[in-house]
């Protein structure tokens, strides 16, 4: 759709550029509203929820890069812009880039205002307001992970109902999964999963953050934490996932020698050394992988860890 909106308007992006050449850099910054529109219709398909997003020329996220080039570019060629012969095509640009940032009201506007102004744009337009919207309704049903460094705001405590957030959330996921159904080809379902997985780990956040308000709630706590990483194991973030896991046990293991001191009789080395065990194994199961950013994270929370396994019973951990 965006190669539609631009047919005919290749005087307009001629007027965009400026004709001043750059000898000292290989990569200028971008000053063709065509080059940011090319570059962003590449990327609409990419499947963000097995991958990161691409990255444009100087490393940063497309979708991000797209939406402050088109308003820098709006900001110094207002004059030439001034006839209103891009704006459905800028408008249409910002929605895509703005749903694969989470902004799915702001998306849902642009997407509107594209349709106003644009014949061509306006059914493809329509149709992505409506999911953008279908999605921001979803999101909104249920608990979300509280912002800890919010300004202004009061946090609220979580619900003590674990149902009923449960059901909540499942019913944001079955609202989602719908979308799915409806168009399985279309870009929107990277959207969606990604979404989906935003639902399991939020789910997991409440019942790590609630485990000591309920019986049984480490347990509960160590379910959901899998049952994350399990459900996600396709995703970009399953090495995220499974740091969770080992950072829990890992927590489990110091917080039982705070309450249980290692020199005192109700200390018991093999708990202690189940716990130890299972945190180590997922540790270096993700600093085994090669290329990944997480690799390095597991390598240096394994040896902090087992740092402080040595001071709690040195002959039995040697690693």
């Amino acid at each position: 759709m965006l190669r539609v909106a631009a047919i005919g308007l290749s005087f307009v992006f001629a007027a965009c550029t400026s004709p001043q050449k750059r000898e000292e850099a290989v990569y200028g910054p971008t000053e063709s509203i065509i080059e940011v529109v090319a570059v962003l219709r590449r990327h609409v398909p990419d499947d963000t929820y097995r991958f990161p997003p691409g990255n444009d020329f100087t490393g940063r996220n497309v979708y991000r890069s797209t939406l402050l080039r088109l308003e820098n570019l709006e900001k110094l060629h207002a004059d030439a812009l001034r006839s209103g012969h891009l704006d459905p095509t800028i408008a249409f640009a910002k929605a895509r880039s703005l749903e694969r940032l989470r902004a799915y009201g702001l998306a849902s506007e642009y997407y509107r205002e594209a349709a106003k102004n644009s014949p061509r744009l306006k059914d493809e337009a329509l149709r992505s307001a409506e999911i953008c919207d279908e999605i921001q309704l979803a999101v909104a049903l249920g608990i979300d992970i509280p912002d800890p460094l919010a300004q202004g705001r009061h946090e609220e405590p979580l619900p003590p109902d674990a149902n009923r957030v449960v059901a909540d959330l499942d019913k944001r996921s079955a609202r989602l999964s719908a979308l799915i159904d409806q168009d399985p080809e279309s870009h929107y379902v990277f959207v969606v999963r990604e979404e989906l997985e935003r639902v399991d780990i939020v789910r997991a956040h409440y019942f790590v953050a609630t485990r000591h308000n309920r019986p049984g709630g480490q347990i509960r706590a160590v379910s959901e934490l899998q049952r994350a990483a399990s459900r996600n194991a396709a995703s970009k973030n399953k090495r995220r996932l499974l740091l969770d896991v080992a950072d829990f046990y890992a927590l489990l293991a110091e917080e039982y020698t705070r309450a249980n001191p290692p020199e005192s009789l109700r200390f018991d080395p093999v708990l202690f050394h189940e716990l130890v065990e299972a945190a180590s194994q997922i540790y270096q199961t993700v600093a085994a992988e090669d290329g990944t950013p997480e690799k390095l994270e597991a390598a240096r929370r394994f040896e902090a860890f087992l740092a402080f396994t040595l001071q709690v019973d040195r002959d039995r951990f040697t690693q």
